[in-house]
């Protein structure tokens, strides 16, 4: 029998009731699957024992435990499970996105906005990659938050692309900041800038030096990434890098980049004289936050996705389906066997 979609998933239930059926689901399997007691499903889901016990009666009543667990129709926990423990995440999250379709980032980010509901435990300082589009979708769609310790929101790259571009990531981080009624704070400034010295300069500013100061106490981030090259709207003299610049971090082994940061297919850092034109969040920093969520997908970004998997930059995942099966096929490659240090 042929599975649904999660776009038929869609239109049968509510995004509040897709997200139950995950929860129930992911209950059935931590107990019946991998023999969880309900205290320890309790913890790992960040949720009290009662509430356990009420997702594996609701399991029972919908079907999901029987003699096995099924899964609903649309949802994908076997290839969210396989692809955790090949690479270590403590979530993963998978959305049925057909790749022949476009808009897949807007669909990721769409399904971020409520799959991650249970991921902004911490804080003070919220990460958030604004110049994403993927991101930006979800921060236009993400719920607000009546309870949470969440009191910065920052930007994690300076400015990037045309000036609507920049404008939209502005809107993207404030309606962040708005959704955990925090503080948003804006990296006013070229995300890349053209020498040293430019950059040097913008980072005297009193607002930049704050910006840059909270991205050392980051507890959660959002991970920004794709190919060591143009990508998105993103052009030559638009706050970016050049085509030569470009290719000559490729030629030193650069697969991907990370915040305009680039690393090499296991995810090793691939030092360049770029690290000093970017105004944003370093590796290091990167490296230090307490929980680094990416949502990325597609073809263009497997190879990215790839090499910080391998590099262990990322604790959650949300993918598509066609980058998870890519990702888990690729686990036990000898790109995975070295983990990446800033």
């Amino acid at each position: 029998m042929r599975r649904q979609s999660t776009a038929e998933l869609a239109r049968k239930y509510t995004t509040a009731d897709i997200e139950q059926l995950r929860q129930m689901t992911r209950a059935a399997r931590l107990h019946h699957v991998e023999g969880a007691r309900q205290t320890e499903i309790a913890e790992k889901m960040g949720i009290s024992q009662a509430g356990v016990s009420r997702l594996l009666r609701l399991a029972e009543e919908h079907g999901i435990i029987r003699s096995i667990v099924v899964p609903p129709e649309g949802l994908y926990p076997d290839l969210e499970d396989g692809l955790a423990k090949a690479y270590g995440l403590s979530a993963v999250y998978v959305v049925d996105v057909d790749p022949a379709e476009d808009g897949v980032a807007q669909i990721l980010g769409a399904a971020a906005a409520t799959c991650l509901a249970g991921e902004f435990e911490g804080g003070p300082v919220l990460g958030f990659t604004s110049w994403s589009t993927t991101l930006r979708e979800m921060a236009r769609l993400i719920a607000p938050r009546l309870a949470s310790r969440i009191r910065h929101v920052v930007e994690t790259l300076g400015d990037l692309g045309s000036p609507m571009l920049q404008h939209e990531a502005d809107v993207a981080t404030l309606q962040m900041a708005q959704a955990f009624r925090a503080e948003a704070v804006f990296l006013r400034a070229p995300g890349v800038a053209r020498n040293k010295a430019m950059r040097d300069a913008a980072l005297a500013d009193a607002h930049l030096q704050k910006a840059v100061r909270l991205l050392d106490e980051v507890d959660i981030v959002f991970v920004g990434l794709g190919p060591a090259d143009f990508h998105g709207p993103l052009e030559e003299n638009d706050n970016f890098f050049t085509a030569e610049q470009l290719a000559a971090v490729r030629a030193a082994g650069a697969v991907g980049q990370l915040h305009q940061r680039f690393i090499d297919a296991t995810g090793q850092t691939v030092k360049t004289p770029l690290d000093d034109l970017v105004i944003g969040i370093t590796l290091e920093q990167l490296r230090n936050a307490g929980r680094r969520i990416a949502v990325a997908g597609g073809k263009a970004k497997h190879q990215a996705l790839a090499a910080a998997l391998a590099g262990d930059w990322i604790d959650v995942l949300v993918t598509d389906v066609e980058s998870a099966n890519v990702l888990l096929a690729q686990a036990s490659t000898p790109a995975k066997q070295v983990k990446g240090t800033p």
